[in-house]
C-alpha cells in the first residue's frame, strides 16, 4: 500500500489481516499500559477487531518487520445512534457513511506523526472507494489532540450534541468525492460555549478549525 519515510522513520503500511491479530492486540496493550490517569481511551475487543479486519478497514505501519501503529475505519450499524442522523444526512443514502475509528501508536514510536500520516493514507484510499460518500467521527470538546487530528484531515464539525449515554461530542464530517466551500461568513466561539455553538450548527454553520487564545480554545465557524 505505501512504503517510505515518515518524519525520519522508515515504515511500510499495509491493510492488516486476521494473521496480524496478535500483533494488533499487543500494540493496543502497550498503549493501555502507558496511559496516564484520566486518559480518554476506549479499547477494542477481539470481536471488534475481527469486524474491522473482515471489512478490510484496518491499516498498520511496520518498522523493521514489527507492527508499531494502526488506524481503522468502521462500517457502522444502521441503528438509532448513527452519526448520519445527527448531521441531517439523507436517509436513503445513510449506508454510504463511514466512521473514523481507533488509532493506536506504540509508545516507543510517538513523535513521528504516525497517527496523522495513517489518517491521510486512509482518506486518500477512501477517495478512490465508490462504496462511501461521507466519513464521520466523534470527538469530545477539549480533547485537543483528537480535535487537531480531525481538522488536519479536512473534517469539519457538523453537530454538537450528547452521544453514548449523554456525553457531549462534536460530530465531524467530510465529503469524500466533493469539496465543501463556505460562502464567506465566519465567526469564532469559545469551545466551552455549548449553546452558542449548537445554535450556529443548527442554522447551517460548520466548525472548520481551532486556535488557542491564552487559556481559551476558540473554534472558527463558517458558512
Amino acid at each position: 500500500m505505501w512504503r517510505g519515510d515518515c518524519n525520519g522513520l522508515d515504515i511500510v503500511v499495509n491493510y492488516l489481516t486476521v494473521a496480524e491479530l496478535d500483533q494488533i492486540e499487543a500494540v493496543q496493550r502497550s498503549v493501555m499500559d502507558a496511559l496516564t490517569e484520566g486518559s480518554q481511551y476506549q479499547s477494542l475487543t477481539t470481536e471488534e477487531f475481527m469486524k474491522l479486519l473482515s471489512d478490510r478497514t484496518l491499516i498498520g505501519a511496520y518498522h523493521e518487520g514489527t507492527l508499531i501503529a494502526f488506524r481503522a475505519l468502521l462500517i457502522p450499524p444502521l441503528d438509532a445512534e448513527h452519526l448520519g442522523y445527527d448531521i441531517g444526512y439523507p436517509l436513503e443514502t445513510i449506508d454510504r457513511v463511514l466512521y473514523q475509528e481507533v488509532t493506536n501508536v506504540h509508545p516507543d514510536y510517538r513523535g513521528y506523526g504516525l497517527q496523522q500520516h495513517l489518517g491521510k493514507l486512509l482518506m486518500k484510499e477512501l477517495e478512490q472507494d465508490s462504496r462511501f460518500d461521507l466519513v464521520c467521527a466523534t470527538v469530545a470538546p477539549f480533547n485537543i489532540p483528537s480535535l487537531k487530528d480531525k481538522f488536519a484531515l479536512g473534517l469539519r464539525i457538523g453537530a454538537l450534541k450528547p452521544k453514548y449515554g449523554g456525553k457531549l461530542r462534536y460530530i465531524f464530517m467530510k465529503e469524500l468525492h466533493s469539496d465543501w466551500k463556505p460562502a464567506g461568513e465566519a465567526t469564532w466561539l469559545n469551545m466551552g460555549e455549548t449553546e452558542q455553538q449548537v445554535a450556529l450548527l443548527k442554522t447551517g454553520w460548520f466548525g472548520t478549525t481551532m486556535t488557542r487564545d491564552g487559556e481559551r480554545w476558540l473554534v472558527k465557524y463558517e458558512r
